[in-house]
């Protein structure tokens, strides 16, 4: 049972002389603020601040909180996000005092065990990944493929090669390209395929000597290996081009093949996908790279490095590789991500690591079993850690992928990801992941073949259970309201217009 007045702004909450927390008085001489601050940086007048009890607050917060879904509450088959449980002991590990209480500024000498950590992680990715150098530095997968462009930007120009062009499939995520043009590239989409795997012939006639890198997701965004991928690997390389492996769908091959071994020059990983950490909202994350040996002397820096001073004596420093592009990211990363990360992988171990993808790949394709009579699935009868399904034939009868997706939030699941990748119509891309079982597999089936049962007028207005049902995202993303303002007495609050009404409250939001 929902606590209604909880979830009511905190404006609304606030009673003139309340307080969460009371302070002692000062024990030592009071001074005027305008005598230790500039008269310039003080405000006129004391923020409008909510006045408030803890207890309100509390209230106010856990209440919104329910009405999130998480992956703590929920089935989240969000393809290409790879959203899986969280094991709770890992983030207490990573709240170890000794971990999170280090500045990123102390001395080296005084952080040995964060750096020791932190340089084993480093040899885990790189042998997991066939790869020999690794940064840690990148924040999150798009800043990996960025960091690792730059890295082969630095590398092709100390050879005196210039060359502008990175190529990617047009399946490929739409950060392959966004980081080609800002590392400066000039970037070639290759044409669309209808098998779902990269054309050998379009690939060669775009290969030249002007080609630095071709990006490539493997398995690629429709949930399949790449069956070319060692020829498409040896045309790149004897093109004098990279290959740079978008490491987004390591989920599915964790210690079954490295991109190393089939023919990948550089990837990044994404530590809260593939190793669990919470994520969402735009962040937080880590995107580390791995790079081949040629390669490590371009890479972002400091990278930790072992010193050996005798036997059974050793310690851990911080290097800038002798060519870096440079500090892409203060100290070493999202620390925090790094350490979750480390400890999935120390927890697993090789084997486990391994089950991981075989379980993946059994849990996406026993979803594809039972969904592909009532969905189209274009990629065929298998797939990976995910598979792209396809409700063209359901539009025809008035119901979209996006009126699915909405009506599964009334059935308690999280939406799969809808209308990507582009070149499938009414796309539905679902990971399960590995962390999910068969009953909720089952219920989660059972859940589509109910809504494609449903009137399709009525699943036009879905989702029925959440606060705002079908806000204007476009509107929402184009014109946002990112602050509170109390509303004046003498209009109407109106909370789509951000001119008039921003702190619009809840009921006026929502029906606004």
């Amino acid at each position: 049972m929902e606590n209604r007045q909880a979830v009511n702004l905190l404006q609304e909450l606030a009673v003139p002389g309340r307080r969460a927390t009371c302070f002692p008085p000062c024990d030592v001489p009071a001074v005027e603020l305008n005598s230790l601050i500039p008269q310039e940086h003080l405000s006129e007048k004391l923020p409008e601040l909510p006045e408030v009890a803890e207890g309100d607050i509390v209230r106010h917060y856990v209440s919104l909180s329910q009405r999130n879904m998480s992956v703590d509450t929920h089935f989240y088959p969000l393809g290409s996000c790879t959203m899986k449980y969280n094991p709770k002991r890992h983030e207490r590990w990573a709240n170890l005092s000794g971990l999170i209480d280090v500045h990123p500024l102390t001395d080296e000498a005084e952080m040995q065990g964060l750096l020791g950590i932190l340089y084993e992680m480093q040899e885990m990715l790189a042998e997991i990944a066939g790869l020999p150098a690794v940064s840690l530095h990148p924040a999150a997968g798009a800043h990996g493929e960025f960091a690792a462009l730059l890295t082969a930007s630095a590398y092709f120009e100390a050879k005196g090669e210039h060359r502008t062009k990175v190529i990617f499939p047009a399946s490929a995520h739409g950060t392959n390209p966004a980081s080609a043009s800002m590392a400066g590239y000039h970037c070639v989409q290759l044409k669309p395929s209808s098998t779902g795997f990269v054309n050998l012939e379009d690939l060669q006639q775009e290969l030249g000597n002007d080609v630095a890198v071709f990006m490539i997701t493997n398995p690629n965004t429709i949930g399949l290996f790449e069956k070319e991928i060692l020829e498409i690997t040896r045309m790149v390389h004897e093109a004098g081009g990279l290959v740079y492996i978008d490491g987004a769908n390591m989920n599915a091959i964790l210690g079954k093949t490295r991109p190393g071994d089939f023919g990948g020059d550089m990837m990044h990983y994404n530590i809260h996908k593939t190793f669990t950490g919470p994520h969402g909202a735009g962040g937080p994350g880590a995107g580390p790279i791995a790079v081949r040996d040629f390669l490590s002397d371009f890479l972002p820096g400091p990278v930790i490095e072992k010193v050996e001073h005798e036997p059974g004596k050793e310690s851990f420093t911080l290097k800038t590789p002798r060519y870096s592009v440079g500090r892409l990211r203060s100290f070493l990363g999202n620390i925090g991500i790094l350490l979750r990360g480390y400890f999935y992988i120390r927890t697993l171990g090789g084997k486990g690591l391994r089950q991981v993808a075989e379980h993946a790949v059994l849990n996406a394709n026993y979803l594809l079993s039972q969904l592909k009579d009532v969905l189209e699935v274009p990629g065929g009868e298998r797939c990976m850690h995910e598979f792209v399904a396809s409700a063209k034939s359901w539009k025809q009868k008035g119901i979209s992928a996006m009126d699915i997706a909405k009506r599964l939030l009334d059935y308690g699941f999280h939406a799969p990801t809808v209308y990507f990748p582009l070149v499938i119509p009414e796309a539905m891309m679902m990971e399960p992941t590995e962390t999910e079982s068969k009953q909720t597999l089952d219920h989660y089936v059972s859940a589509i073949k109910a809504i494609l049962q449903e009137d399709p007028e009525y699943l036009h207005e879905a989702p029925y259970s959440t606060p705002v049902s079908r806000p204007d995202e476009v509107k929402a993303a184009r014109n946002p309201i990112l602050a509170w303002s109390p509303c004046d007495a003498t209009k109407t609050c109106n909370a789509t217009n951000p001119e008039e009404g921003a702190g619009a409250s809840q009921t006026e939001a929502v029906s606004g």
